[in-house]
């Protein structure tokens, strides 16, 4: 028999990646299908991009600048207020960029699957 939730007790799917993106750690990225994948909704990385666009909307920090297209480029940085700022951002967390791509995007992507897994063994 499944168990019906609760009213009020439901996470959204939005809330849910906003969770994930708190625990990026600063100096480090991921990318929207690593988030969707981690979430168990592999080829929902475009609902994790809206979902990133209307971070801006909660009263607690999201680190929104440290999602990044699946090969380092900083494609959601027009919806930062100017299209320098998501470089910036990332810039003084020691991150380099250049033309809008992050440089050695392999040594500083953080993979939720492999870190939030680790910390619950």
């Amino acid at each position: 028999m499944k168990k019906e939730k609760e009213p009020g007790n439901e996470t959204s799917f939005f809330d849910k990646v906003y969770d994930i993106v708190r625990k990026i750690p600063s100096g480090r990225v991921t990318s929207y299908g690593a988030i969707a994948e981690y979430l168990g909704t592999r080829g929902s990385a475009r609902m994790v991009g809206w979902a990133m666009n209307s971070s801006h909307t909660k009263t607690s920090r999201i680190p929104a600048h440290r999602v990044v297209n699946r090969v380092g480029l900083l494609t959601g940085k027009h919806h930062f207020g100017g299209m320098k700022v998501m470089q910036q951002l990332l810039e003084s967390e020691g991150i380099e960029i250049e033309e809008d791509k992050i440089v050695k995007f392999d040594t500083v992507f953080w993979d939720p699957k492999k870190e939030l897994n680790k910390k619950r063994k």
